[in-house]
This record gives structure tokens, sequence and C-alpha cells, in this order.
């Protein structure tokens, strides 16, 4: 089996340019549906503003759906201080230490935007001292420094940025020599680009898939309600969402796997379906973790206890500091688009 990894890192890092913060998706949704229907697939975008493109396969009645989020964490304009500072809100996880001194923009609802940095109100050593600057970072003292001439509130309302306006990060995304992939936001843009890449497979080898699949991109997952129930095809009888794996103290998770999720803090996951995964992984000589998390959900787990009826399973590769400035390897990239090509071929 040949993954593409050229392909799939390349459209990982065009998704990665193109900012959608929970909320802030359309962009992203849009661009996904021309990539989509470039490679021939139907597609639709829901109510909601979510993406499902369809890949046709050999039973039409019986089909299958895998998932992948396009929002990421990001911020909301809070509240524009007097000296013309910005205090945000986190959309999404992580914690404010996470994007200390990263740059980013502030859009406004006109599509304009302004460069700006994230810093602590005490950031100077010089003017606070060592112990001051090293204060807890929380939303009171960490700020968005507008990169504008602007000293009051009025000079930043008149730049047209007001509340509810959205921030995005730089993403910093590298490819390392050594396969390290590096970036804000691999959770979950890197498994965008495998939804892609499977298409392509797919596609180029003139193959199908044993059952109808849909490729459901959805886009408030980080706010905990990702994909609607409503909005699922009524044939789908089994489900996986691909996430991120959190590797570090406490986890199996590898950097060079896939992970085959067990339990997160919400539920189990369909132990059959699990199994039928590890049997897969096991079969074909894939690279792979079986884990139970801790702090996460997936968009699995989030339509199950909306009242979804089908199995339901969840897999990713292994990510170092989730929410954070993230890593994984390629190899845990193509370890888990492996194990889901093989899926579908062998449901």
């Amino acid at each position: 089996m040949n993954v593409n990894m050229d392909y799939l890192l390349k459209v990982m890092k065009k998704y990665m340019e193109i900012p959608s913060p929970g909320g802030y998706t359309k962009k992203a949704i849009e661009e996904a549906e021309k990539d989509f229907k470039a490679l021939g697939l139907e597609t639709s975008i829901t109510k909601k503003g979510a993406l499902i493109a369809t890949l046709k396969g050999k039973n039409t009645e019986e089909q299958v759906m895998i998932s992948a989020h396009i929002d990421t964490l990001g911020a909301m304009v809070k509240e524009i201080q007097k000296d013309g500072r910005i205090k945000y809100k986190k959309i999404g996880g992580g914690c404010f230490s996470a994007i200390e001194a990263e740059n980013c923009y502030v859009v406004n609802r006109k599509g304009e935007k302004f460069r700006g940095s994230v810093i602590p109100k005490m950031a100077s050593t010089h003017i606070y001292g060592q112990e001051l600057a090293n204060s807890q970072r929380n939303e009171n003292n960490i700020l968005i420094r507008l990169d504008e001439k602007v000293g009051s509130k009025e000079d930043v309302l008149a730049l047209g940025i007001n509340v509810g306006d959205f921030v995005y990060m730089d993403t910093r995304t590298e490819i390392t020599e050594s396969g390290f992939v590096k970036s804000r936001y691999l959770d979950d843009k890197v498994a965008v680009a495998m939804l892609f890449e499977i298409a392509r497979y797919f596609k180029d080898n003139n193959i199908m898939p044993e059952y109808t699949t849909h490729l459901y991109i959805s886009n408030y997952e980080e706010m905990g309600h990702g994909v609607a129930v409503n909005s699922i095809p009524k044939n789908v009888g089994e489900m996986i969402a691909i996430d991120i794996a959190p590797v570090g103290e406490g986890q199996e998770s590898s950097e060079y796997a896939v992970t085959i999720a067990a339990k997160d803090r919400k539920t189990v996951y369909d132990y059959e379906l699990r199994s039928k995964l590890v049997n897969i992984a096991e079969e074909n000589g894939i690279d792979y973790r079986v884990d139970v998390f801790n702090s996460y959900s997936s968009d699995a787990t989030q339509l199950i206890q909306q009242g979804a009826d089908f199995k339901f399973a969840c897999v990713g590769p292994g990510v170092d500091a989730t929410h954070h400035y993230e890593r994984t390897h390629s190899l845990a990239i193509e370890n888990n688009v492996k194990l889901l090509i093989n899926y579908l071929q062998n449901i």
C-alpha cells in the first residue's frame, strides 16, 4: 500500500494556512469542498456548516463514516482596555501559557486582519522584576498587543476591532528531515489531510471501498458538539473519528504509531469495532497502540451522547504536547492512514 505522504503533508500545510478557530470555519470548509469535488467526490454542506464528502462503495445499502474536525483552538476578543491592549477568551481548551509570545491576527467582521502578539501584562523583568514577571498566566494578565499605532480603546475601535472578533495564532508548521511534524493545530488538521489522502488513494487506484463511505469534516468539535446527529446519512452503521492521541506520562500512545482509543472521559468506545481495528492492524503489520484518555473527547463520543445509534471508534496519530506546540512523526500519520484504508477495504 502506497501512502502518498508528500501529498498528505502538502494538504496539511495548506489547511494550516487557512485560519479556522471554532466558530470561524466557513472559508476552510468551502476550500475543502472544492478539493473533494476535484477528487470526484459528491459533497454537501450541513445546516451547521460542516462538510460531508461521499466515496461510493461496492455496497451502497450499508455505509460507514470517518470524521475529522477542521475547527481549532483560538481566541475571541473579550475586552478592549483603556490602553489599547486586548483581553481575550479562549476558544476551546489549552492553557494560557501555551500561546505566550506567539504572533497572531485579529480579524474583524469585515475580514480585515490586524497583526499582534500574545504577551503577559507584566512581561518586562526590567520594569516589574523577576517575581512579578513570573506571575501565573491567566485571562486577566495575558493580553494581545496590536502591531498598530494605538494607545487607547478608541484607537482600537477606530480600526474596526470589537468584542466578538476572532483571534488566531501562527501555527509555526515545520516538517523536519528526521520526519517529525511540528505545528499548532495538528489537532485536527493532520486528520483532515488524512481524509484527503484516503479519498485520493481510492480514486487514483480506481478501487472502491467495501461500503459507501462518508468523509465528514466537522466544525465545532473543540466546542464539544462537532457532528450533529441529525446530519448523519441514515444508512451509517459504523463511525470512526480521527483525532490526535496524547503522548506522555501515563499514556501508551507513541509518536510513531496509530492509537486506537478504548475509553475517554465521556465513554468507553465500542469494543467490537475497536477489536476489529486491532485485528486489522496486527494482520497488516501496522504499528498501533491501545490507550485510555483522561481529559479528552472526540466527534464519536460527542455524537453518541446526542443519541446516535451505531458502532463508534476513535483512532489517531500519537501527538506530543497536545493543545500546545504539538508534534508527531510521519510514521504515526502513515500508520493511521494504512489502518483506515485497510478497514475500508475489509469491513
